[in-house]
C-alpha cells in the first residue's frame, strides 16, 4: 500500500511515517499544500492522510482539487480542530474520513487500511491462493500451516502479488507500489527481496518469473 502523508510539522511528519512503515506501508512525505498535489499528480496513493491546516496552499483546497481532478486516492483529513462543525466541513470537501488531533496511532493505521479497503483497487483484509494465507490487518502469512517469518517488505510484496490475482506484475510496479519515492530505481531490491521470499515460501514454488512480464502467483 502507498500513502502520501501530508504534514507541515516535520518532526510528527517523520514520527507518523515511521510508525506506517512499521506496519508495512510505503510511505512518501510532503509538508505544504502544493508538494501534496505535485506529489498526487506524479504517482497514484491509495491513501492520502492531509492535514488540514497547511502552508502555501490550504488542506481545504488540496482536497478540492484532488476531487476535482478525479483523484482514486481516499483522503483522510487530520486536524487539530476536532468539533462536529469541522468534522462535517471536512467530509464536505470531499474527504473519506476526518481524524482530530490529537490521535493513537493504532487508530490512525486502522482507519487507514480501512480507507485502502475502499479505494479504486481494494486492498482485501486476507488473501488466499491454495495454501498460502495473508493476513493484512495482522500482517501475518501463513503457509500450509506454518507459519513465514517475513521482514514487512517480504509481506508487502507477497500481499500486492497475491491481490494481482494471477497478473503479471513488473518490478517497476512493485517498486512503485511497495517501495517509497526514496528507493532507488535503478536498484535490484526487488529482485533480492523475491529471491528471498521464494525461499521462506519454500517448496512447491509459487512465485514465477514471466519472461518480460515480472512475477505472479
Amino acid at each position: 500500500m502507498r500513502v502520501l502523508l501530508v504534514e507541515d510539522q516535520v518532526e510528527l511528519a517523520h514520527t507518523i511515517a515511521g510508525v506506517l512503515r512499521r506496519d508495512g506501508m510505503a510511505v512518501d512525505l510532503a509538508f505544504d499544500g502544493q508538494q501534496a498535489l505535485d506529489r498526487a499528480a506524479l504517482s497514484r496513493y491509495d491513501v492520502i492522510v492531509l492535514d488540514r491546516d497547511l502552508p502555501v496552499v490550504h488542506g481545504d483546497d488540496v482536497c478540492r482539487n484532488l476531487v476535482a481532478e478525479g483523484s482514486e486516492s481516499r483522503v483522510l483529513m487530520l486536524t487539530a480542530a476536532g468539533g462536529l462543525e469541522e468534522r462535517v466541513g471536512g467530509l464536505g470537501l470531499g474527504a473519506d474520513d476526518y481524524l482530530p488531533k490529537p490521535f493513537a496511532f493504532v487508530e490512525l493505521v486502522a482507519r487507514i487500511r480501512a480507507l485502502a479497503r475502499r479505494a479504486a483497487t481494494p486492498i482485501q483484509p486476507t488473501l488466499v491462493n491454495g495454501d498460502l494465507r495473508v493476513d493484512s490487518t495482522q500482517r501475518t502469512a501463513v503457509r500450509a500451516g506454518r507459519a513465514l517469518e517475513l521482514s514487512r517488505k517480504e509481506l508487502a510484496v507477497l500481499e500486492y502479488l497475491l491481490a494481482a490475482r494471477g497478473r503479471p506484475v513488473t518490478a517497476e510496479e512493485l517498486l512503485e507500489r511497495v517501495w517509497d519515492e526514496a528507493a532507488d530505481p535503478f536498484t535490484t531490491t526487488v529482485k533480492v527481496t523475491i529471491r528471498r521470499l521464494r525461499t521462506k515460501l519454500g517448496e512447491p514454488p509459487v512465485i514465477e518469473t514471466v519472461a518480460q512480464g515480472g512475477y505472479r502467483i
